[in-house]
């Protein structure tokens, strides 16, 4: 029988990946590198995408440099294939940043603050994650009026968090850490936002927000809102090909979750816009209802396109069906899931499934400024080196990052040059777009 390795061992395994990559390495951003126009490989990316979306995708991506960064993902993946990596994987989240973490309820309805979308998630790099999360931070912070100089700190909260917390998980026996939950959470501003707006959406509150009576009396029956361009009705052909598809969605259900989903009727269809960067892709909503009116079910169905990342990770293995890829990411970095998380195939196209907006809620940036910016960093770090530690080796990771702060120092260097790129990117894409140089960013000096 094989011999467990000790913490000393893994820790050891750790360090010995600093040898090909130093963790001073980590901090190496240069425009140079690029291979390619980043906006042509944004541009490749929008293909198959619904076209007569693509404008709303350009407009929030031209509101900011975050909302540039958002639905840049192809960009980043690209730029960190073309610099040292650790060679230690862990599953990426993919798309790791502020505004990707919030409130959700899980199958026993407590509300659960944790990473919320894993539509790029993958096997890679452990720190590819942390340097998306950095940059975020300091991206975000700016849009919401923070000075650099706060905006750094943050991003320096963050890594101590990450730093610390993969060390503890490192020496946590494994179902303590699967149930790890992070805490503090009501004490830290933003995110006790964050939950009070979770305990608020609740799915009569949704009924009311994405509903209306079909005839004028009140007790016909509801269907979907069509709010242009955001959510609108859909019948027909295109109708029946997605309450079709929930035949087989329920058989990648656990059985005891496919009994309670057989029990609700779906009543209507949607097209919903969503997020910044799958914008383009076909998203749906499915209104059921279970027992009687007062038990709506609002399900997403959401079109899944192959990880950004995947072209620079080939030995990364992961299902063909880009809507299990998703799953499985979800499932191998949360220890909570949406109960009703599962995947289909419509018209040959792959979709994950989940419940919409059910106490769903994330942060709001105007939230982010002078010490709630800097808790929340923290509980940021926390919640990417629980996922990262659930689902990789975070000894090994705990190993190579050390207990200095040199990985820290690294990748706030890299944070910082790659926020800077990313705001000549933005500038260079708005003035693409207009024919008319940007405006200088907002960022703030200390």
């Amino acid at each position: 029988m094989p011999t467990p390795l000790t913490l000393s061992e893994h820790i050891n395994l750790g360090q010995s990946h600093r040898k090909h990559t130093p963790r001073a390495a980590l901090a190496a951003w240069q425009p140079k590198l690029r291979r390619a126009d980043p906006l042509k490989l944004l541009a490749d990316a929008m293909r198959g995408r619904v076209p007569a979306l693509l404008p709303i995708k350009a407009d929030r991506m031209a509101a900011s440099p975050f909302g540039f960064f958002r639905g840049a993902v192809p960009i980043m993946a690209s730029d960190l294939s073309l610099i040292p990596n650790t060679g230690i994987l862990t599953q990426l989240c993919g798309d790791a940043h502020v505004r990707n973490l919030g409130a959700f309820a899980a199958i026993d309805g407590r509300l659960v603050f944790d990473i919320n979308d894993f539509d790029e998630t993958i096997p890679g790099p452990f720190e590819w994650d942390v340097k998306r999360m950095a940059a975020s931070l300091l991206l975000a912070g700016s849009e919401a009026g923070a000075k650099n100089g706060l905006c750094h700190d943050a991003t320096l909260a963050f890594l101590k968090s990450y730093r610390t917390a993969m060390h503890l998980f490192a020496q946590m026996p494994v179902l303590e850490l699967a149930r790890y939950q992070v805490h503090r959470l009501q004490n830290v501003q933003p995110i006790s936002q964050i939950l009070l707006l979770a305990e608020r959406a609740t799915p009569l509150h949704n009924l009311d927000a994405l509903t209306q009576p079909a005839h004028k009396k009140k007790s016909s029956p509801r269907i979907f809102k069509t709010i242009e361009p955001i959510l609108t009705r859909v019948h027909g052909d295109q109708a029946r090909a997605v309450l079709n598809s929930l035949t087989s969605y329920a058989e990648t259900l656990r059985p005891e979750r496919r009994h309670f989903f057989e029990q609700y009727t779906p009543l209507d269809v949607a097209f919903k816009v969503v997020g910044t960067g799958s914008i383009g892709l076909r998203d749906y909503c499915v209104y059921l209802q279970g027992n009687g009116n007062n038990d709506p079910l609002f399900l997403q169905v959401k079109q899944e396109a192959r990880s950004a990342y995947a072209p620079y990770l080939k030995k990364s293995r992961t299902p063909s069906h880009q809507g299990l890829r998703v799953v499985e990411g979800q499932r191998a970095m949360q220890f909570l899931s949406d109960p009703f998380l599962g995947y289909t195939t419509i018209q040959g196209r792959d979709f994950l499934v989940r419940q919409l907006n059910d106490h769903k809620a994330a942060v709001d940036l105007v939230e982010l400024k002078a010490a709630a910016l800097l808790e929340y960093a923290t509980v940021c770090g926390e919640s990417l080196a629980r996922g990262h530690a659930r689902s990789g080796d975070p000894g090994v990771i705990a190993g190579y990052i050390g207990s200095s702060t040199h990985f820290d120092t690294a990748i706030a260097n890299f944070a910082a040059a790659y926020a800077t790129q990313t705001e000549r990117d933005w500038q260079t894409f708005v003035s693409r777009r207009t024919n008319k140089p940007a405006k200088p960013t907002s960022r703030k000096s200390k």
